[in-house]
């Protein structure tokens, strides 16, 4: 199959730090290739993601992110720029929107984010023809009136990811905002009487004032923030630990950090909250507390389990070779779905121009296939 991929445009493919919507696109992009299949990816000019793709985009600015005209710009310019292909993977907000107007091909969005009732409001002004993934059946639990047509987990390149010794230290990998737990992970680790290395994305000015006001005047010898680190070094982060401790305190729909911490054979302990219970195995993986004082009992705990299990368990369950496998599985679904009309009148559709007026790509096969 011909496969469009399209990225938000804030942040580059792969991200250089803390992105996990770029990171599962990369690793799910690569994953289909590997697969056999034929794809081409809308992203910012500064991607580095090593398939097909496509070209005419401006460099990612996250300083734009959340601004309307500039989604809108980069969703017409993909929509346009694939018209070509069999079947269409969107990961924006606004894409299943504009879906009704810049295409006839079938569109799969991925719901990245909580399905609060204004996403809920969005999805449901889609084309009719829009299909809808969730990422865990926790999300799909709380999608409302959104038509989720499968629930499919995220998966990550386990062969890149090494696996470690383990370590005396706990670790926190994330963003430095209240939902993710970092004053409770301090806590606990302070009552279980280990020491906490903390690693999380501090950009924005919310974060800093977050830090400043509530997580430094917690940390001193035995917590100690690292600030934000590259793929290399958190791996290294997580593989040197005993536990990555994870009390997030919102229904995360997907913890993409918790199966990189067992891939490299760290247990997780975390809170019951989202997606945390489809991941971590209870007593095998890792332990699932709700406060504090119980989160620090299961890290006395974490030295029973083994770390070859954790890493065997993201191998079975949450590889990007299985994940790529359910997405084919459903986009085969769909193009078999359309009528021979329908692909006749996507084949038309080709003769779209881009925004400045050239002609949209003439294709996504072979050496068709151009790279930004």
């Amino acid at each position: 199959m011909r496969i469009g991929i399209i990225a938000p445009p804030w942040i580059p493919i792969p991200p250089d730090a803390y992105g996990g919507i770029e990171s599962f696109i990369d690793v799910l992009a690569r994953a289909l290739v590997d697969a056999g299949q034929d794809v081409l990816l809308a992203a910012s000019s500064d991607s580095t993601s090593p398939v097909p793709r496509l070209p005419g985009f401006e460099a990612s600015d996250p300083a734009k992110m959340g601004v309307t005209s500039h989604e809108l710009q980069h969703l017409l310019r993909a929509f346009a720029g694939l018209a070509e292909v069999d079947v269409i993977l969107d990961n924006t907000l606004a894409g299943p929107i504009l879906a009704r107007f810049a295409t006839t091909l079938p569109v799969v969005t991925v719901a990245h984010g909580p399905l609060i009732p204004i996403e809920q409001e969005l999805y449901c002004a889609a084309s009719p023809d829009v299909v809808f993934v969730a990422i865990s059946h926790n999300q799909a639990s709380l999608a409302g009136p959104v038509p989720i047509r499968r629930v499919i987990h995220h998966g990550i390149q386990v062969e890149d990811v090494p696996v470690g010794p383990g370590g005396d230290s706990a670790c926190f990998v994330g963003r430095m905002h209240p939902s993710k737990g970092i004053p409770e992970a301090i806590e606990a680790a302070a009552i279980a009487g280990i020491p906490l290395r903390i690693a999380a994305k501090m950009q924005e000015q919310a974060e800093e004032e977050y830090f400043q006001e509530v997580v430094k005047p917690m940390l001193g010898s035995r917590a100690e923030y690292l600030g934000e680190l590259s793929a290399e070094e958190k791996y290294e982060l997580m593989g040197n630990s005993c536990v990555l401790l994870n009390p997030i305190q919102w229904d995360e729909p997907f913890g993409l950090v918790m199966i990189e911490a067992m891939a490299t054979g760290t247990p997780v302990v975390a809170t019951p909250r989202g997606s945390v219970g489809e991941i971590v195995e209870e007593g095998r993986t890792g332990f699932i507390r709700s406060d504090p004082a119980q989160l620090a009992l299961a890290l006395a705990e974490v030295p029973t389990l083994d770390r070859a299990s954790c890493r065997e368990a993201v191998e079975t369950r949450f590889s990007s070779h299985r994940m790529a496998g359910d997405y084919i599985e459903l986009f085969e679904e769909l193009v078999r779905q359309r009528r021979p009309s329908e692909r006749t009148g996507a084949a038309r559709a080709a003769a779209v121009t881009m925004p400045d007026g050239s002609p949209s790509s003439s294709g996504v096969g072979g050496s068709s296939m151009r790279s930004g």
